[in-house]
């Protein structure tokens, strides 16, 4: 059996915290992060405000997950950029997201949203770990013509 690249392994890592994400593995998303207390670890999910150090990007997981009944993730245009022991993974999260389950026990209504996100990852000797995580949303775009009544 061939050694993966580093490549491959970043992407594995990167899928693999998608994966933890929608089975809602919290236990298993802790162990993808960096571990220690001056690790600079930072997240930015679309619309928080930076969050800094593992606690907290952890909590706001824990968070998500208890909130949130169903996600799924579509990645697409991942690229993946190794450098050292530093790997860069850019990609757009085609996300499906049902609500809090209705009053008959039904799954609320599903949302879909568009997310263009930079997962940053450092080589430790358990393997790849993620350092940093940003989410920004990706603008949904209008079918109206623009205003021609623009003030000059």
């Amino acid at each position: 059996m061939t050694a993966r690249t580093d490549t491959e392994q970043v992407e594995l890592a990167n899928t693999t915290f998608y994966e933890v994400m929608e089975r809602g593995d919290f236990e298993s998303l802790s162990g993808l992060w960096l571990d220690g207390d001056d690790d600079g670890v930072s997240c930015v999910h679309p619309g928080w405000p930076v969050l800094s150090g593992r606690g907290e990007v952890l909590r706001s997981y824990a968070l998500i997950m208890a909130n949130t009944e169903y996600i799924q993730f579509f990645l697409t245009d991942v690229e993946v950029s190794v450098s050292s022991d530093t790997a860069l993974v850019t990609c757009t999260e085609n996300i499906l997201s049902g609500g809090p389950a209705e009053e008959s026990g039904e799954l609320g209504p599903l949302v879909g949203q568009l997310v263009v996100a930079t997962n940053v990852f450092r080589r430790t000797s358990e393997g790849w770990k993620l350092w940093s995580h940003h989410g920004s949303p990706v603008l949904a775009e209008t079918e109206e013509e623009p205003d021609d009544e623009t003030p000059a």
